[in-house]
């Protein structure tokens, strides 16, 4: 009997490395990566593990998608592996990497010229998960496509890219393959996560087996214009708007902000009256204050009326800048440094890839094909999948009220209800989780991303992932 087993596990070995050396080989082909050690702008060595590289998709491989990967810090044989995706559409993964939830952060200082300096984040999410941070969908951030066909794009193609990209990516690190693996993203990312996720479980027969647990999701685009008609209905609780616009609004509108009939005098001369009243806010957060957006090519963005609506580049030949204090100056220093020639060659970007280095490229041709992903969240926790669904409770952008909302719909019941959730002895937010594993949170002070609050968004995924509590 002993003789057996000992036959059966050298047998499963030698296939271990006869698999092994087959992605091995065909790395080149697949995708193309390297370790990076150093960062301009970052004092000394990098204290975690980075991986940058391109994975090709598409027929022939046309389109080029870049992405960096961090290691966990604590255990990353056995820690969990992250797919993060960046919302927007069109947002680089660098802003996930560095302004949200991965282990750097630019020092907020007067750009003088010389390269923006770079220090660790002590919040990471790479202290208890390896990510892969994915330039999604192509032309976004350093990723590109070889022909003109291959930069047409949206939601389908994303989501079907991000699955391509996966399965090569995993074939190029097999060591990965037994980790337990979530995909995660937010903002819009919310209207391609779900759609992913369900798409590996569909596709686990076809391809090498994905060990999928579950999804996290940030203020997340769920169901087409629902978080803009719930933007009033969230002025009003926020004493944004006076009771009395609210039911003139309520009454007029019934609910409706976005596609509003345009014959419909009344409702018009009180979303006229609520926008005057909310214009001004930073959307993102709006205990903030309002600031320039972006970088030197793209104007303010927050003021979109939808997350998906024909957006596109705006070019200005003198366009506001934020200045040191706003919230979006580390943005105009991430422009600075990812455009620096230095910058490019540690990170291993194929020169003349691209041209300049956007981190929100907002374009006219892309796709909005999904109508709704609500679907897709009833069939993933009918199944019993975890998930976090977390709300900055500040984000206008995306308001918390629309999460609930179509949590509500999914009607399970209630494991544990609305409470407090702390750190140490401070309410960091509030929580509620269902039956169906699937927990909701909100970040006391949070806005439309986790850049707001690292520490709090760090400290909830971190307990959440470890399967406790929050």
């Amino acid at each position: 009997m002993a003789a057996i087993v000992f036959r059966s596990s050298v047998f499963f070995l030698l296939l271990f490395k006869i698999f092994s050396a087959t992605a091995t080989a065909t790395a080149t082909a697949v995708g193309s990566y390297r370790k990076v050690k150093f960062l301009p702008g970052f004092s000394g060595p990098l204290p975690f593990v980075l991986e940058t590289g391109y994975v090709g998709v598409g027929e022939s491989e046309e389109v080029q998608l870049f992405y960096y990967f961090v290691e966990s810090e604590a255990n990353p044989e056995t820690d969990p592996l992250l797919l993060w995706l960046t919302g927007g559409p069109g947002c680089s993964a660098l802003t996930s990497l560095a302004f949200e939830i991965g282990p750097i952060s630019f020092k907020e200082e007067r750009f003088n010229g010389s390269l923006p300096q770079i220090i660790s984040n002590p919040y990471s999410w790479t202290k208890k998960s390896s990510i892969i941070f994915v330039d999604l969908p192509v032309g976004t951030g350093f990723s590109y496509g070889t022909t003109q066909e291959a930069l047409e794009t949206g939601d389908f193609s994303q989501v079907h890219h991000s699955l391509q990209f996966l399965k090569k990516w995993l074939a190029d690190h097999p060591e990965f393959m037994s980790n337990s693996f979530y995909v995660g993203g937010d903002s819009y990312a919310g209207m391609i996560v779900p759609v992913v996720a369900q798409k590996i479980l569909e596709g686990n027969s076809d391809w090498p087996f994905v060990n999928f647990q579950g999804y996290v999701l940030g203020n997340p685009v769920t169901i087409r214009n629902s978080n803009q008609n719930f933007q009033v209905p969230y002025a009003h609780r926020m004493t944004l708007i006076s009771d009395e616009l609210f039911e003139w609004l309520t009454t007029s509108c019934k609910g409706e902000y976005v596609n509003i009939d345009p014959n419909n005098v009344e409702c018009l001369k009180h979303y006229d009256t609520y926008e005057k009243c909310v214009s001004k806010l930073e959307k993102g957060c709006i205990l903030l204050p309002k600031c320039p957006f972006e970088s030197p090519k793209q104007k303010d963005d927050h003021d979109r009326r939808s997350l998906y609506n024909t957006p596109k580049v705006f070019l200005d030949p003198k366009p506001p800048l934020p200045s040191l204090g706003c919230a979006s100056y580390k943005f105009l220093l991430g422009y600075y440094w990812a455009n620096d020639d230095q910058v490019q060659k540690a990170l291993h970007i194929h020169e003349g890839s691209i041209g300049e280095w956007i981190r929100c490229k907002r374009r006219e041709d892309y796709n909005f094909d999904i109508e709704s992903a609500f679907s897709c969240h009833v069939n993933l926790s009918s199944k019993g999948y975890r998930s976090l669904v977390y709300s900055g409770d500040h984000d206008m952008v995306v308001p918390h009220l629309d999460t609930q909302a179509w949590i509500r719909s999914l009607n399970y019941s209630i494991v544990d209800d609305w409470r407090p959730w702390f750190i140490v002895d401070q309410i960091a937010g509030y929580t509620r989780t269902y039956a169906n594993k699937m927990t909701f949170a909100t970040i006391k002070g949070g806005g439309h991303t986790a850049e707001y609050t690292r520490k709090e968004c760090s400290v909830m995924f971190s307990r959440w992932i470890a399967g406790e509590s929050l």
